[in-house]
């Protein structure tokens, strides 16, 4: 039975609609002949001819072009049974009306044949709706399900990654931690004995582990993103801003930075990741800003339902083709002697916009800083009744 109903649809699809194109064809010769051989001028038999034929051509020939469109052959049958359901239904009319007492059809042969042909063409143009809805329907549903899919093996994959980062930091934290307070303990128990050089070795030993260990935890906190986030919600951005702020003053103050604003919108997303968002972008923002006193400016604009926040720094800039690079997992432009920091950063930022619907990207010349942007989805009427926060307005704190 699986294999029956998709060909008895193909059989009773174009070749049905060929076949009535064919018999209208024929009843329009047949007439014509018939009326010759009863005497008519050929003048008076244009009008059965070119209403009961052209349908018929017109149904073969789009029986011919449904193989050209995008519809699917197993709905061609649909568009078949639709003609037979036209000139059905209206030679029941017809045959209706001819019955009552009051009224008869002055040639009962002709119109049926006529307006049965012309609404066989009707029944056509309808079926070719009605079947390229059901093949839309159809190409819709199978992307649902790929959708799906796709979406069950991220989800999956998503929880091999973070089950293989637990695993890899539970494993990898206790011999690290071992390694560090083996070497504390050595330099503690025989400083006295140790000359500059092996102080030193000490000393890079236990900053490597340090270092393994930052990046093991970079690589968890990457790994649960999606996992461990929390759902989105209307968040202001303003108070984002003012929480990194406070945990950056440190390094502000220490720097000497001047960070200029624009007045920030309401957007829609995780508070936490947010905040970790845009505490690496104004960290690097100061931290690659040489030996000047490092000068941030972040801006905001409105494109349609989405914001698009700008944090441009005035630093040593990213030349073009290391741009794309910066964004992945322990890629870094400079030794960690030059800069600190775990080469986890801005992938992770990426990370989370990404879970945001949004993207992130950096414009930069060598020498002329870097303006990184994101896009964040805006707050709607739907998620919050309030107005969203933007404007021209802007803030300056150092």
């Amino acid at each position: 039975m699986g294999l029956v109903r998709p060909l008895a649809s193909r059989v009773s699809g174009r070749p049905l609609i060929t076949l009535i194109g064919a018999v209208y064809i024929a009843l329009a010769l047949g007439w014509t002949i018939g009326q010759l051989v009863h005497g008519e001028p050929l003048v008076n038999l244009l009008t059965v001819p070119l209403m009961v034929g052209t349908p018929g051509v017109v149904l073969v020939l789009g029986s011919y072009r449904l193989s050209q469109t995008d519809i699917d052959p197993d709905f061609y049958g649909v568009v078949g049974r639709w003609c037979l359901a036209s000139i059905g239904a209206i030679i029941g009319v017809l045959v209706v009306y001819h019955v009552q007492p009051a009224d008869d059809l002055s040639n009962p042969r002709r119109g049926i044949l006529i307006l049965s042909a012309l609404s066989s063409v009707a029944g056509f143009g309808v079926g070719i709706h009605d079947a390229r809805a059901k093949t839309r329907a159809r190409e819709v549903a199978k992307r649902n399900r790929e959708l799906r899919r796709v979406r069950a093996e991220l989800e999956r994959s998503n929880e091999r990654l973070e089950q293989f980062a637990y695993a890899a930091s539970h494993d990898l934290e206790e011999p690290l931690r071992m390694v560090t307070s083996y070497l504390s303990l050595l330099e503690d128990r025989y400083a006295d004995d140790l000359d500059e050089d092996a102080e030193e070795f000490i000393e890079y030993a236990v900053d490597g582990a340090e270092r393994m260990k930052a990046m093991i935890d970079a690589l968890l906190q990457y790994s649960r993103v999606e996992t461990q986030g929390e759902p989105l919600e209307p968040v202001d951005l303003e108070e984002v801003l003012a929480t990194v702020r406070k945990n950056l003053e440190v390094q502000v103050e220490e720097s000497d930075a001047t960070i200029e604003r624009q007045t920030l919108p309401r957007v829609l997303g995780d508070r936490g990741q947010l905040q970790h968002v845009f505490q690496n972008l104004l960290s690097n923002a100061i931290e690659y800003s040489e030996d000047e006193p490092p000068r941030v400016t972040i801006s905001a604009d409105r494109d349609d339902s989405m914001w698009t926040v700008s944090v441009r720094d005035h630093g040593i800039g990213i030349p073009p083709e290391h741009q794309e690079d910066v964004f992945e997992v322990f890629e870094r432009l400079h030794t960690h002697d030059e800069h600190a920091g775990t080469g986890i950063g801005l992938a992770l930022c990426r990370r989370i916009v990404e879970r945001h619907g949004g993207d992130i990207w950096v414009d930069s010349e060598p020498g002329e800083g870097a303006t990184f942007s994101l896009t964040l989805p805006a707050v709607t009427r739907d998620a919050n009744s309030s107005r969203v926060a933007g404007g021209a307005g802007g803030t300056r704190f150092t």
